[in-house]
């Protein structure tokens, strides 16, 4: 049953937009550039939960986003929704979409089909935070995947994602082993791909799951500011 609701006015304190608000969860769109959770150093501290938490002081978190990335971040209302989260997401039973932007020309299935990328992923130690494709010490690592449609003028594509893992910048390491980076990605994208883009062009923008406090299915979509 769609959930999604009309995004709220920021908090004059937090800058948040909240989408659903209830006793159980907040579902919150996250702007690009905005850590999750706190970070090592003074520099670091300004993120999505401590600003949740100022306007809600009940806000627990339940995963997260990469800094670079925008949009659906959920966070818990008390320890009970976020131990029934949190399970849902190690057993996959959180569903989540994403819209990237991304070089290239990607092949579009004549009938709108799912492609889908299984390659391991392992920490690059050597030049982290990064990460590799790596066959001997990769994790399992899948992300579903189809073309939107290509833009001959800007030699780009929009793609929508599906990852089935949940690895450590799985979708950017993906796309960047296919031959086709996510613009403006400052990790994974040549200095000219980076250029292209104010931002990384990757957004969160569905998310279906079961209702830890009802147990309804429902559904939450944020569109993609790009």
């Amino acid at each position: 049953m769609p959930q999604s609701e009309p995004d709220r006015a920021p908090g004059a304190a937090t800058g948040l937009q909240c989408l659903h608000e209830d006793s159980h969860l907040l579902v919150l769109a996250k702007p690009p550039g905005l850590l999750c959770v706190p970070g090592r150093g003074p520099d670091k501290q300004d993120c999505l939960s401590r600003r949740a938490q100022a306007q809600w002081a009940d806000a627990l978190v339940v995963h997260r986003l990469d800094q670079a990335t925008s949009g659906l971040v959920l966070m818990a209302r008390n320890p009970e929704a976020q131990r029934r989260l949190g399970r849902a997401f190690e057993l996959r039973q959180v569903h989540k979409r994403y819209l990237a932007v991304v070089a290239g020309a990607l092949a579009q299935a004549p009938d709108g089909a799912w492609s889908t990328i299984d390659l391991p992923i392992a920490a690059d130690w050597e030049r982290r935070p990064l990460r590799t494709i790596d066959p001997h010490r990769g994790k399992p690592s899948q992300t579903r995947w189809r073309s939107l449609g290509y833009d001959a003028a800007t030699d780009s594509s929009r793609v929508e994602l599906e990852p089935l893992t949940g690895r450590t910048h799985q979708l950017r390491v993906h796309l960047a082993a296919l031959g086709h980076p996510i613009l403006g990605d400052a990790l994974y994208a040549s200095t000219a791909l980076q250029a292209r883009a104010a931002r990384l062009l990757l957004h969160a923008q569905w998310l279906a799951f079961e209702h830890p406090g009802t147990g309804q299915w429902v559904e939450f979509t944020s569109p993609a500011p790009f």
